[in-house]
C-alpha cells in the first residue's frame, strides 16, 4: 500500500513539475512540447501493451481475448463520452492567449477542467496496474503516465497567465489536476484489490483508455504543426526504452 500511495504522489506531482517548468519557460515552442508529448506517447503506448492489456490476456483465462477487448471498447468509449461533456486538449487549441476578457478566461478554466477530468481515467489506470502483483509493470505503466503528465502541466500555464489569471490561482488549479490523479490512481488500486475477479477487465479498460488517449489527443497534438517527423521518432524512441526497460526489470 506504502509503494502504492508514493506512486499515486509521483502521478499526480509530474504535473505539477511541468507547471514549474511552465511557469519558468512561460513560451514553449510547439516543436520542442510535441517532441517531448510524443516521447510520452511513445512510453504510454508501450505501457498499455506490456502492463495492462498483455496481462489481461493472461489474467483473463479462457475467454480472455473476449474480456480484453471488451474492456479495451469500454475503455475508449468511456473517454469518448468524456470528451462529448467536456472537450480536452487539442479540442481547446482554440484558447487565445493573447485575450485578457472574461470569455477567454472561461475557456481556459475549461481546459483546465477537461485535463482534471481525464486524469481521473488516467489515475485509475496506474492503481489497476499494482492489482496483478507485478510492482515492474506497475511501475512501468505509472512512469509512462507521470512522462505524459509533465508536459500537460507545463501547457497549463501560459493560456491561463496570459488570460489574466493569477499565478497563485494557476498554481491552485494545476494542484487540483494533480489531486484527480492521486485518487483516481488509490481507487484503481482498491477497485481491484476489493474485488480481483475484474482484474481482466479493468485491466484491458484501463489500456483501452490510454490507447485512446494516445491516438485521440497526443498524436494528433504533436502532429499539429509541422514537426510531425520529430514527434514520430520521439514516440519510437519512447517506446523502445519502456521495451528495453520491461526486459531488463522483467
Amino acid at each position: 500500500m506504502q509503494m502504492v500511495l508514493i506512486t499515486a504522489l509521483g502521478v499526480g506531482g509530474a504535473t505539477m513539475i511541468g507547471s514549474l517548468l511552465g511557469f519558468c519557460f512561460k513560451k514553449i515552442s510547439h516543436k520542442f512540447s510535441d517532441v517531448v508529448l510524443s516521447f510520452a506517447a511513445g512510453v504510454m503506448l508501450a505501457a498499455a501493451v506490456l502492463g495492462l492489456i498483455l496481462p489481461s490476456l493472461e489474467y483473463g483465462g479462457k475467454y480472455g481475448i473476449i474480456i480484453t477487448i471488451i474492456g479495451i471498447f469500454a475503455g475508449a468509449a468511456c473517454l469518448n463520452l468524456m470528451d462529448k461533456v467536456v472537450p480536452h486538449l487539442h479540442k481547446m487549441a482554440g484558447v487565445d492567449s493573447e485575450s485578457h476578457n472574461n470569455a477567454n478566461i472561461n475557456k481556459v478554466f475549461l481546459f483546465v477542467l477537461a485535463i482534471a477530468i481525464h486524469n481521473l481515467p488516467e489515475g485509475i489506470a496506474a492503481g489497476v496496474g499494482f492489482g496483478t502483483g507485478d510492482t515492474s509493470k506497475a511501475f512501468l505503466i505509472a512512469g509512462g503516465i507521470a512522462l505524459q503528465n509533465i508536459p500537460e502541466g507545463m501547457v497549463i500555464i501560459g493560456p491561463m497567465l496570459s488570460a489574466g489569471v493569477s499565478a497563485k490561482r494557476t498554481f491552485l488549479c494545476v494542484l487540483g489536476t494533480g489531486i484527480i490523479e492521486v485518487i483516481g490512481t488509490l481507487l484503481g488500486y482498491f477497485a481491484v484489490s476489493v474485488a480481483s475477479i475484474i482484474l481482466p477487465f479493468a485491466l484491458s479498460f484501463a489500456g483501452g483508455t490510454m490507447l485512446y488517449v494516445i491516438s485521440d489527443e497526443m498524436i494528433l497534438e504533436t502532429h499539429a504543426h509541422g514537426s510531425e517527423r520529430a514527434a514520430t521518432y520521439s514516440l519510437l524512441i519512447g517506446f523502445c526504452i519502456m521495451l528495453v526497460t520491461d526486459v531488463l526489470l522483467g
